[in-house]
């Protein structure tokens, strides 16, 4: 591979899945694209510049170009990625693009991750259960600093499915919280804010649609864009439902 500084730009070959199951006429197929590359082009770049100048029916998702948002996750080389923070000249000549696999297709590149993170939220209710009423004059609820810290940890998740699609039981398990959303279930059972005990808990997770599921491959861990600790997420969940399940007996 050429570096970003190289005087001769390299001509790089762009294998895209395309497939719009909205078409009846539509099949699934790879088409290629060549590109000069740019110093510093990110995949991107390199995609808007297709869709503008060769094929404006190419679909694939974008907002923030920041790796915050999340849209832009794709198989890259066969590994999940987001699109705005992968660089061409990490890659070979020859890129092949896929959409993420376990969400539903839209079309080409682009898949629908928000009504998986949706279903996942509802099963799992992962959000504040308290039964006590709002005061919006109350003073603010203080917090020890390194339970902060770690509830932070999780909500730097930005739901872009590159773990879901990495996850091999996901890809199988329909019903399985993926790593996601086992992230954002630990999240909350750290909350202080949260009544339910570690019993109530121990009927979300504690199964092989939730934390017993996970078969350890840790792909997950491996392609996360913002190397959220999941390792340490799982032993949590684990712990916690082990005592939850020896509190029972």
């Amino acid at each position: 591979m050429k570096t970003q500084e190289s005087a001769t730009p390299r001509r790089l070959s762009f294998e895209i899945f395309r497939y719009n199951p909205e078409d009846p006429e539509s099949v699934p197929h790879m088409q290629t694209y060549e590109l000069d590359e740019a110093p510093y082009m990110s995949l991107y770049l390199a995609l808007n510049q297709i869709r503008e100048t060769q094929d404006p029916s190419l679909q694939f998702d974008f907002a923030c170009r920041s790796a915050i948002c999340g849209s832009c996750g794709m198989m890259v080389n066969g590994r999940p990625a987001l699109g705005c923070r992968t660089l061409t000249s990490d890659l070979p000549d020859v890129v092949r693009l896929h959409p993420l696999p376990v969400f539903k297709l839209i079309g080409d590149l682009s898949v629908d991750t928000g009504t998986w993170f949706r279903e996942m939220v509802e099963k799992s209710e992962a959000w504040i259960h308290t039964e006590q009423p709002f005061d919006p004059e109350a003073t603010e609820a203080r917090m020890d600093d390194d339970l902060a810290q770690a509830i932070y940890e999780g909500e730097r998740c930005i739901e872009c499915g590159c773990c879901v699609a990495s996850c091999g039981v996901a890809n199988v398990n329909k019903d399985f919280f993926g790593p996601a959303g086992l992230n954002r279930i630990a999240r909350f059972m750290m909350d202080p804010r949260d009544a339910r005990n570690d019993s109530d808990w121990f009927e979300v997770v504690a199964n092989a649609d939730g934390v017993f599921g996970c078969i350890g491959m840790m792909a997950c861990h491996d392609v996360c864009p913002k190397e959220l600790p999941l390792l340490e997420v799982y032993a949590y969940l684990r712990r916690k439902s082990l005592a939850a399940a020896f509190a029972k007996r």
